[in-house]
Protein backbone atom coordinates (compact mmCIF):
# COMPACT_ATOMS: atom_id res chain seq x y z
CA UNK A 1 0.00 0.00 0.00
CA UNK A 2 2.59 2.62 0.36
CA UNK A 3 4.25 2.30 -2.91
CA UNK A 4 3.29 5.68 -5.23
CA UNK A 5 1.84 7.40 -2.02
CA UNK A 6 2.71 9.78 1.08
CA UNK A 7 1.58 10.24 4.42
CA UNK A 8 -0.56 12.27 5.85
CA UNK A 9 -0.43 11.92 9.47
CA UNK A 10 -2.93 9.65 11.75
CA UNK A 11 -6.71 9.43 12.14
CA UNK A 12 -7.96 8.21 15.37
CA UNK A 13 -4.63 6.25 15.64
CA UNK A 14 -5.03 5.04 12.15
CA UNK A 15 -1.56 5.88 9.86
CA UNK A 16 -4.17 7.60 6.78
CA UNK A 17 -1.30 7.29 3.50
CA UNK A 18 -2.71 9.68 -0.14
CA UNK A 19 -2.12 8.05 -3.04
CA UNK A 20 -0.31 9.72 -5.93
CA UNK A 21 -3.86 9.61 -8.14
CA UNK A 22 -4.57 12.73 -5.66
CA UNK A 23 -1.81 14.79 -7.57
CA UNK A 24 -2.83 13.81 -11.05
CA UNK A 25 -7.05 14.93 -9.95
CA UNK A 26 -5.15 17.90 -8.27
CA UNK A 27 -3.47 18.90 -12.04
CA UNK A 28 -6.94 18.03 -13.75
CA UNK A 29 -8.85 20.40 -11.26
CA UNK A 30 -5.84 23.41 -11.74
CA UNK A 31 -5.95 22.72 -15.36
CA UNK A 32 -10.36 23.30 -15.69
CA UNK A 33 -9.33 26.64 -13.97
CA UNK A 34 -8.42 27.61 -17.21
CA UNK A 35 -11.19 30.42 -17.87
CA UNK A 36 -10.38 33.98 -17.94
CA UNK A 37 -10.71 35.65 -14.84
CA UNK A 38 -10.72 32.44 -12.80
CA UNK A 39 -8.16 32.61 -9.83
CA UNK A 40 -6.23 29.12 -9.44
CA UNK A 41 -7.11 28.47 -5.95
CA UNK A 42 -10.59 27.91 -7.01
CA UNK A 43 -9.12 24.28 -8.76
CA UNK A 44 -6.92 23.50 -5.49
CA UNK A 45 -10.05 24.24 -3.86
CA UNK A 46 -12.19 22.25 -5.94
CA UNK A 47 -9.52 19.08 -5.27
CA UNK A 48 -9.81 20.49 -1.76
CA UNK A 49 -13.80 19.12 -1.97
CA UNK A 50 -12.95 15.79 -3.35
CA UNK A 51 -10.74 15.36 -0.96
CA UNK A 52 -13.17 16.61 1.76
CA UNK A 53 -15.94 14.03 0.33
CA UNK A 54 -13.60 11.06 0.64
CA UNK A 55 -12.99 11.42 4.03
CA UNK A 56 -16.17 12.04 5.69
CA UNK A 57 -16.92 8.31 3.82
CA UNK A 58 -13.84 7.02 5.44
CA UNK A 59 -14.03 8.64 8.38
CA UNK A 60 -17.96 7.35 9.10
CA UNK A 61 -16.35 3.89 7.92
CA UNK A 62 -13.85 3.92 10.64
CA UNK A 63 -16.13 5.04 13.41
CA UNK A 64 -18.38 2.20 12.54
CA UNK A 65 -15.59 -0.27 12.05
CA UNK A 66 -14.58 0.42 16.01
CA UNK A 67 -18.02 -0.06 16.86
CA UNK A 68 -17.81 -3.79 15.81
CA UNK A 69 -14.36 -3.73 17.49
CA UNK A 70 -12.16 -3.77 13.50
CA UNK A 71 -9.08 -2.07 14.25
CA UNK A 72 -7.31 -0.71 11.39
CA UNK A 73 -4.02 -0.20 10.96
CA UNK A 74 -3.90 2.07 7.75
CA UNK A 75 -5.67 3.90 4.90
CA UNK A 76 -4.73 4.73 1.31
CA UNK A 77 -6.81 7.47 0.36
CA UNK A 78 -7.77 6.90 -3.42
CA UNK A 79 -10.14 9.87 -5.17
CA UNK A 80 -12.70 7.27 -5.14
CA UNK A 81 -12.66 6.16 -1.49
CA UNK A 82 -10.25 4.04 0.68
CA UNK A 83 -8.15 0.81 1.20
CA UNK A 84 -7.72 -0.34 4.19
CA UNK A 85 -5.80 -2.34 5.96
CA UNK A 86 -6.58 -4.20 9.26
CA UNK A 87 -4.28 -3.76 12.55
CA UNK A 88 -4.56 -7.40 13.47
CA UNK A 89 -5.83 -10.84 12.28
CA UNK A 90 -8.84 -10.39 14.52
CA UNK A 91 -10.05 -7.32 13.03
CA UNK A 92 -9.95 -8.93 9.87
CA UNK A 93 -11.93 -11.56 10.69
CA UNK A 94 -14.54 -9.55 12.33
CA UNK A 95 -14.49 -7.39 9.47
CA UNK A 96 -15.69 -9.95 7.43
CA UNK A 97 -18.76 -11.19 9.15
CA UNK A 98 -22.12 -10.97 7.25
CA UNK A 99 -23.58 -8.23 9.92
CA UNK A 100 -20.16 -5.98 10.29
CA UNK A 101 -19.35 -6.32 6.69
CA UNK A 102 -22.62 -5.16 4.80
CA UNK A 103 -23.06 -2.19 8.20
CA UNK A 104 -19.36 -0.66 7.17
CA UNK A 105 -20.47 -1.24 3.64
CA UNK A 106 -23.54 1.21 3.90
CA UNK A 107 -21.62 3.83 6.32
CA UNK A 108 -19.86 5.11 3.64
CA UNK A 109 -22.37 6.13 0.51
CA UNK A 110 -24.65 7.22 3.70
CA UNK A 111 -22.25 9.69 5.13
CA UNK A 112 -21.77 10.91 1.85
CA UNK A 113 -25.52 11.59 0.92
CA UNK A 114 -26.19 12.55 4.33
CA UNK A 115 -23.38 15.61 4.29
CA UNK A 116 -24.96 16.00 0.46
CA UNK A 117 -28.40 17.06 2.69
CA UNK A 118 -26.36 19.16 4.73
CA UNK A 119 -24.96 21.44 2.62
CA UNK A 120 -27.57 21.47 0.41
CA UNK A 121 -29.85 23.16 3.17
CA UNK A 122 -26.79 25.13 4.37
CA UNK A 123 -26.93 26.99 0.65
CA UNK A 124 -30.49 27.07 0.53
CA UNK A 125 -30.79 28.42 3.78
CA UNK A 126 -27.92 30.85 3.71
CA UNK A 127 -28.39 31.87 -0.29
CA UNK A 128 -31.87 30.97 -1.36
CA UNK A 129 -31.12 32.24 -4.89
CA UNK A 130 -28.19 29.92 -5.30
CA UNK A 131 -28.74 27.37 -8.76
CA UNK A 132 -27.94 24.18 -6.97
CA UNK A 133 -29.34 22.23 -9.95
CA UNK A 134 -27.56 24.32 -12.50
CA UNK A 135 -25.16 22.50 -14.84
CA UNK A 136 -22.25 21.84 -14.54
CA UNK A 137 -22.49 20.56 -11.45
CA UNK A 138 -19.50 20.29 -9.97
CA UNK A 139 -16.74 22.96 -11.16
CA UNK A 140 -14.50 25.41 -9.83
CA UNK A 141 -16.96 28.14 -10.51
CA UNK A 142 -19.12 26.81 -7.76
CA UNK A 143 -17.86 25.56 -4.78
CA UNK A 144 -20.25 25.09 -2.96
CA UNK A 145 -22.52 23.35 -5.44
CA UNK A 146 -20.02 21.38 -6.71
CA UNK A 147 -19.71 20.16 -2.59
CA UNK A 148 -23.17 19.12 -2.96
CA UNK A 149 -22.56 17.03 -6.26
CA UNK A 150 -19.25 15.85 -5.18
CA UNK A 151 -20.69 13.94 -2.38
CA UNK A 152 -24.04 12.61 -4.14
CA UNK A 153 -21.98 11.40 -6.59
CA UNK A 154 -19.24 9.50 -4.36
CA UNK A 155 -22.67 8.21 -2.70
CA UNK A 156 -24.13 6.97 -6.68
CA UNK A 157 -20.58 5.57 -7.45
CA UNK A 158 -20.16 3.05 -4.69
CA UNK A 159 -23.70 1.91 -5.18
CA UNK A 160 -21.72 0.38 -8.44
CA UNK A 161 -20.76 -3.42 -7.76
CA UNK A 162 -17.25 -2.90 -8.32
CA UNK A 163 -14.60 -3.86 -6.60
CA UNK A 164 -12.86 -2.09 -3.74
CA UNK A 165 -16.16 -0.07 -3.68
CA UNK A 166 -18.74 -0.52 -0.87
CA UNK A 167 -21.31 -2.45 -3.16
CA UNK A 168 -18.24 -4.10 -4.66
CA UNK A 169 -17.49 -5.49 -1.12
CA UNK A 170 -20.49 -6.82 -0.75
CA UNK A 171 -20.29 -8.65 -4.54
CA UNK A 172 -16.76 -9.69 -3.13
CA UNK A 173 -18.93 -11.42 -0.04
CA UNK A 174 -21.23 -13.20 -2.00
CA UNK A 175 -18.29 -14.57 -4.73
CA UNK A 176 -16.90 -15.99 -1.15
CA UNK A 177 -19.69 -18.53 -0.50
CA UNK A 178 -18.08 -20.45 -3.00
CA UNK A 179 -14.41 -19.02 -3.62
CA UNK A 180 -11.41 -18.76 -0.92
CA UNK A 181 -10.37 -15.22 -0.23
CA UNK A 182 -7.79 -15.35 -2.67
CA UNK A 183 -9.74 -16.05 -6.02
CA UNK A 184 -13.30 -13.96 -4.53
CA UNK A 185 -11.03 -11.05 -4.83
CA UNK A 186 -9.64 -12.06 -8.15
CA UNK A 187 -13.49 -12.51 -9.19
CA UNK A 188 -14.61 -9.08 -8.58
CA UNK A 189 -11.93 -7.14 -9.13
CA UNK A 190 -12.01 -8.60 -12.78
CA UNK A 191 -15.71 -7.67 -12.93
CA UNK A 192 -14.32 -4.30 -11.59
CA UNK A 193 -11.81 -3.68 -14.06
CA UNK A 194 -14.73 -4.35 -16.75
CA UNK A 195 -17.12 -1.24 -15.25
CA UNK A 196 -14.14 0.52 -15.48
CA UNK A 197 -12.96 -0.25 -18.60
CA UNK A 198 -16.90 0.25 -19.77
CA UNK A 199 -17.10 3.96 -17.91
CA UNK A 200 -13.76 5.44 -19.56
CA UNK A 201 -14.99 3.33 -23.24
CA UNK A 202 -18.59 5.62 -22.57
CA UNK A 203 -16.41 8.72 -21.64
CA UNK A 204 -14.37 8.29 -25.05
CA UNK A 205 -17.47 7.81 -26.95
CA UNK A 206 -19.42 11.07 -25.29
CA UNK A 207 -16.09 12.94 -26.71
CA UNK A 208 -16.55 12.30 -30.29
CA UNK A 209 -20.64 13.27 -29.25
CA UNK A 210 -21.65 16.52 -31.07
CA UNK A 211 -20.27 19.00 -28.33
CA UNK A 212 -23.23 19.62 -25.65
CA UNK A 213 -23.20 20.81 -22.20
CA UNK A 214 -24.29 17.30 -20.71
CA UNK A 215 -21.50 15.11 -22.56
CA UNK A 216 -18.91 17.77 -22.23
CA UNK A 217 -20.01 17.11 -18.47
CA UNK A 218 -19.93 13.64 -18.42
CA UNK A 219 -17.14 12.38 -20.26
CA UNK A 220 -14.25 13.72 -17.82
CA UNK A 221 -15.63 12.19 -15.25
CA UNK A 222 -16.61 8.99 -16.50
CA UNK A 223 -12.60 8.79 -18.01
CA UNK A 224 -11.57 9.66 -14.41
CA UNK A 225 -14.05 7.80 -12.72
CA UNK A 226 -13.28 4.55 -14.60
CA UNK A 227 -9.42 4.85 -14.61
CA UNK A 228 -9.73 5.27 -10.77
CA UNK A 229 -11.79 2.36 -10.26
CA UNK A 230 -10.06 0.19 -12.66
CA UNK A 231 -6.38 1.06 -10.62
CA UNK A 232 -8.21 0.57 -7.33
CA UNK A 233 -9.31 -3.01 -8.20
CA UNK A 234 -6.12 -3.81 -9.00
CA UNK A 235 -4.63 -2.55 -6.18
CA UNK A 236 -7.03 -4.34 -3.85
CA UNK A 237 -6.31 -7.54 -5.97
CA UNK A 238 -2.38 -7.21 -5.78
CA UNK A 239 -2.91 -6.87 -1.65
CA UNK A 240 -4.88 -9.88 -1.34
CA UNK A 241 -2.89 -11.59 -3.14
CA UNK A 242 -0.01 -11.14 -1.74
CA UNK A 243 -1.56 -11.60 1.37
CA UNK A 244 -2.42 -15.29 0.30
CA UNK A 245 0.93 -16.01 -1.04
CA UNK A 246 2.56 -14.94 2.63
CA UNK A 247 -0.24 -16.90 4.41
CA UNK A 248 0.98 -20.30 2.97
CA UNK A 249 4.91 -19.20 4.08
CA UNK A 250 5.33 -20.83 7.53
CA UNK A 251 7.95 -19.29 9.90
CA UNK A 252 10.38 -22.41 10.10
CA UNK A 253 10.63 -21.44 6.15
CA UNK A 254 12.16 -18.34 6.36
CA UNK A 255 13.21 -17.75 9.80
CA UNK A 256 16.95 -17.50 11.11
CA UNK A 257 18.48 -20.47 12.63
CA UNK A 258 22.07 -18.76 12.45
CA UNK A 259 21.63 -15.63 14.75
CA UNK A 260 23.41 -14.34 18.12
CA UNK A 261 22.04 -13.89 21.62
CA UNK A 262 22.71 -11.28 24.26
CA UNK A 263 22.79 -11.60 28.18
CA UNK A 264 20.93 -9.12 30.58
CA UNK A 265 24.19 -8.88 32.45
CA UNK A 266 26.25 -7.96 29.36
CA UNK A 267 27.58 -4.23 29.26
CA UNK A 268 26.76 -2.48 26.58
CA UNK A 269 29.77 -2.10 25.39
CA UNK A 270 30.23 -5.95 25.38
CA UNK A 271 27.24 -5.88 23.22
CA UNK A 272 28.01 -3.44 21.02
CA UNK A 273 31.59 -5.80 20.69
CA UNK A 274 29.55 -8.19 19.51
CA UNK A 275 26.90 -6.28 17.44
CA UNK A 276 30.24 -6.10 14.96
CA UNK A 277 30.78 -9.00 14.23
CA UNK A 278 26.71 -9.72 13.29
CA UNK A 279 24.67 -9.10 10.28
CA UNK A 280 21.47 -8.59 12.83
CA UNK A 281 20.27 -5.69 13.77
CA UNK A 282 18.07 -7.51 16.57
CA UNK A 283 19.03 -9.47 19.55
CA UNK A 284 16.70 -11.53 21.20
CA UNK A 285 17.99 -11.36 25.07
CA UNK A 286 18.27 -14.43 27.28
CA UNK A 287 18.81 -15.84 30.99
CA UNK A 288 19.98 -19.39 29.93
CA UNK A 289 17.13 -20.90 28.30
CA UNK A 290 14.92 -18.10 29.01
CA UNK A 291 13.74 -15.20 26.51
CA UNK A 292 13.68 -12.13 28.65
CA UNK A 293 13.54 -8.92 26.00
CA UNK A 294 14.70 -8.35 22.83
CA UNK A 295 17.62 -5.50 22.31
CA UNK A 296 18.60 -3.30 18.81
CA UNK A 297 22.07 -1.84 17.59
CA UNK A 298 20.43 1.41 17.50
CA UNK A 299 19.44 1.60 21.19
CA UNK A 300 22.82 0.30 22.33
CA UNK A 301 24.33 2.96 20.26
CA UNK A 302 22.38 5.84 21.16
CA UNK A 303 22.53 4.91 25.21
CA UNK A 304 26.39 4.78 25.16
CA UNK A 305 26.05 8.08 23.14
CA UNK A 306 23.48 9.31 25.77
CA UNK A 307 24.29 7.79 29.04
CA UNK A 308 27.51 6.30 28.45
CA UNK A 309 28.29 2.31 29.40
CA UNK A 310 25.28 0.47 31.18
CA UNK A 311 23.74 -2.88 30.90
CA UNK A 312 21.68 -4.78 28.62
CA UNK A 313 18.60 -5.57 30.62
CA UNK A 314 18.45 -1.86 31.38
CA UNK A 315 17.65 -0.99 27.20
CA UNK A 316 16.07 -4.48 26.02
CA UNK A 317 12.16 -3.98 25.36
CA UNK A 318 10.45 -6.87 27.31
CA UNK A 319 7.65 -5.95 24.92
CA UNK A 320 7.40 -8.83 22.68
CA UNK A 321 5.64 -12.21 21.49
CA UNK A 322 6.80 -15.60 20.61
CA UNK A 323 5.95 -17.52 17.27
CA UNK A 324 5.88 -21.07 16.57
CA UNK A 325 7.84 -22.35 13.32
CA UNK A 326 4.43 -23.69 12.42
CA UNK A 327 3.31 -20.07 12.49
CA UNK A 328 1.83 -18.44 8.85
CA UNK A 329 4.26 -15.55 8.09
CA UNK A 330 1.21 -13.44 7.27
CA UNK A 331 0.34 -13.43 11.00
CA UNK A 332 3.58 -12.58 12.11
CA UNK A 333 4.34 -9.77 9.80
CA UNK A 334 0.66 -8.31 11.26
CA UNK A 335 2.51 -8.94 14.62
CA UNK A 336 5.21 -6.97 13.59
CA UNK A 337 3.68 -4.02 12.25
CA UNK A 338 0.97 -3.95 15.01
CA UNK A 339 3.31 -3.97 17.52
CA UNK A 340 6.01 -2.39 16.52
CA UNK A 341 7.88 -5.24 17.32
CA UNK A 342 11.35 -5.42 15.24
CA UNK A 343 12.00 -8.90 15.82
CA UNK A 344 9.86 -12.22 16.66
CA UNK A 345 11.17 -15.17 18.61
CA UNK A 346 10.61 -18.43 16.91
CA UNK A 347 10.41 -21.20 19.95
CA UNK A 348 9.82 -24.82 20.07
CA UNK A 349 9.35 -26.47 23.20
CA UNK A 350 10.02 -23.52 25.39
CA UNK A 351 13.80 -23.04 23.01
CA UNK A 352 14.43 -20.38 21.00
CA UNK A 353 15.13 -22.07 17.57
CA UNK A 354 14.98 -19.24 15.21
CA UNK A 355 13.92 -15.05 14.75
CA UNK A 356 12.55 -13.54 12.10
CA UNK A 357 13.20 -9.64 11.60
CA UNK A 358 11.75 -7.26 8.79
CA UNK A 359 15.25 -7.00 8.05
CA UNK A 360 15.95 -10.58 6.80
CA UNK A 361 12.06 -11.09 5.58
CA UNK A 362 13.13 -10.01 1.74
CA UNK A 363 16.21 -11.70 1.52
CA UNK A 364 14.36 -15.05 2.76
CA UNK A 365 11.47 -14.90 1.05
CA UNK A 366 13.52 -14.03 -2.47
CA UNK A 367 15.72 -16.94 -1.87
CA UNK A 368 12.58 -19.29 -0.53
CA UNK A 369 10.58 -18.08 -3.80
CA UNK A 370 13.74 -18.99 -6.01
CA UNK A 371 14.29 -22.50 -4.19
CA UNK A 372 10.47 -23.49 -4.98
CA UNK A 373 11.27 -22.50 -8.71
CA UNK A 374 14.08 -25.26 -8.59
CA UNK A 375 11.98 -27.34 -6.80
CA UNK A 376 9.12 -27.83 -9.55
CA UNK A 377 10.99 -27.83 -12.35
CA UNK A 378 13.08 -31.15 -10.38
Amino acid sequence: MRGWSFPLGRWFGVHIRVHMLFVLLLVICVVSTNIPGLPLWRGLMLCAAIFLGVSIREIARLITASYFGVQMRSILLLPIGGLVSYANPDSADRAQSPRAQTIIAIAGPAANLLFTGIFLALIVGASPLVPVFARPWVTPVALMRSLVWLNFGLFAVHLLPAYPLDMGRLMRAYYLRKQDAAQATKSASQLSQVIGATAMVLGLILLAVPNTSLTAELSPWLLMGGFFIFIGAQLEDQGVMVQSVVDTVRMKDVMLTDFRTLSPSDTLSDALKKAIHSLQDDFPVARGLNLIGVVSKQSIVQALRQEGDGYVQSIMSRGFQLAQPEDSLGLVIRRIDSGRMPLVPVAEHGRIVGIVSLQNLRSSMMLLAEYRRLQREQ
